[in-house]
């Protein structure tokens, strides 16, 4: 781990080059260890991939001070062995319906649709790191199989909800918004609820597992069929 100076009262702390589970669960622990530890002096904290940006008070300790409390802080955290997050199952309505990219991964991969939810499925996946839109979480890695590149043309509009593969990450959209990744599904977990105790189901460091449903259970949960969006799919 390589600590440097980010800001006047920010240090930002380094566990690798490269995004996999091990850096991931690394950067998980440090986030809960100086949670955990050093809550009074810290303002914020940003994790991502195999970073964590680290904002304190300048009033309650300076940079040396910070860097030696969260050396030791890691180092306990580490001794315990606690490195890792909640497993989350989000449900998901797989379907050319609510998946209008099922097809094309499939005639790409040379994988039938059916193959390519089961694979989907059948990964637990990394929280890397929650950006782009609040909610939006970033989750690796996909089967290589069914990798697929961003979209040529992004879409101008892609629903709340919609699940996307993009390279070998996977995602679910927590708002409706411009998007280039492939959609595959729609999950009826809301992925951001600014009024609620916990804003996100989800944090850096969780791993997640998805779970196939019916339409008529994503409809139960809660899901929409957004009109918008299917209007949109039939003209392309």
């Amino acid at each position: 781990m390589k600590i440097q100076i980010a800001g006047e009262n920010s240090l930002i702390l380094y566990f690798g080059d490269e995004a996999n589970a091990e850096v991931a669960a690394a950067v998980y622990a440090a986030t809960q260890a100086i949670r955990e530890h050093l809550a009074d002096v810290i303002i914020d904290m940003v994790p991502s991939y195999a970073s964590l940006l680290v904002i304190f008070d300048a009033y309650k300790c300076d940079h040396l001070q910070l860097r030696k409390s969260i050396q030791q802080a890691i180092a306990g955290e580490s001794a315990s062995g606690n490195q890792e997050g909640a497993v989350v199952t989000l449900p998901v309505y797989y379907s050319e319906e609510s998946g209008p990219d099922l097809k094309i991964i499939a005639e790409r991969s040379g994988l039938s649709v059916d193959e390519i939810i089961a694979l989907h499925q059948a990964e637990e996946y990394r929280v890397y790191a929650i950006g782009f839109a609040p909610g939006f979480a970033y989750l690796g890695q996909v089967d290589e199989r069914i990798a697929s590149p961003r979209i040529a043309t992004p879409r101008k509009y892609v629903p709340k909800g919609a699940v996307g593969i993009a390279d070998r990450q996977t995602a679910v959209y927590p708002a409706p918004s411009p998007g280039g990744w492939n959609l595959i599904g729609l999950c009826p977990t809301p992925m951001f609820t600014p009024e609620g105790e916990s804003l996100m189901p989800v944090v850096v460091g969780d791993r997640v597992k998805f779970k196939a449903i019916s339409k008529d259970e994503f409809l139960a949960m809660g899901g929409e069929l957004d009109e918008k969006f299917l209007q949109q799919e039939a003209k392309a």
